[in-house]
């Protein structure tokens, strides 16, 4: 009975960059931290690092999002009304559509309670805004491809793949040639294999090497 292919990967929406974003609401300080993570083990890393660096604040609320096809979901309201802190950062992550992120909203109380639904909306508006501020970005899956050309052309075979827009993800230097890693999307790899013949006179070709994820920002 032949193998089951694995399903091609699909793009997928994940923060920029890990940073913070804080804002006050009736002397209340919330602080949303952000961070790309890979899958649960480091998503609890992070958390435990903001909780022991802000250790003196009343609340340290988490919700994270990891991985592709079959996502892994997690929230804590740390000490909040339940459903007030965590489930509505968790909802924005899932209403942005990302994963691979956590966030942790330290709060730091000023005196004024907010109530429930103040509480759901000082939240979700703290992870949202953070999003919004650090930005989002889109990785794609290609499909990599060694092109190995001779030292005398590669720089002009480099020069020749980038301004046809395709993805040079690595080069390494050997005796027998330079070893272009070429990232194409799925749908093309035939298109670039034409293309590759004909810009080298067929004296170069792609093999496949894997597959990697292009980074583009939304």
């Amino acid at each position: 009975m032949p193998a089951t292919p694995e399903p091609t990967p699909r793009p997928y929406l994940t923060v920029r960059s890990a940073g913070t974003h804080e804002i006050e609401i009736k002397k209340s300080r919330f602080i949303c931290h952000l961070a790309r993570v890979t899958d649960e083990e480091e998503a609890q890393a992070f958390i435990a690092g903001i909780r022991k660096q802000h250790w003196d604040a009343r609340h340290n609320c988490t919700a994270f999002v990891v991985g592709e096809e079959q996502r892994r979901e997690r929230s804590s309201d740390d000490g909040e009304p339940g459903g007030t802190a965590g489930v509505p950062m968790l909802e924005v992550l899932r209403r942005r559509g990302v994963t691979d992120t956590v966030a942790v909203v330290t709060r730091y109380f000023g005196g004024i309670k907010l109530g429930a639904g103040g509480l759901v909306r000082a939240y979700g508006s703290a992870v949202s805004e953070a999003l919004d501020e650090l930005g989002l970005l889109e990785r794609r899956p290609v499909a990599l491809l060694a092109v190995t050309v001779d030292h005398a052309r590669a720089g002009r075979v480099e020069n020749d793949l980038r301004a046809a827009g395709f993805t040079v993800s690595d080069l390494a230097y050997e005796a027998s040639g330079v070893r272009i890693e070429v990232g194409v999307p799925e749908p093309e790899v035939a298109a670039f294999h034409t293309w590759l013949a004909e810009a080298t006179g067929g004296t170069a070709a792609g093999v496949a090497a894997g597959r990697t994820y292009v980074e583009v920002p939304v």
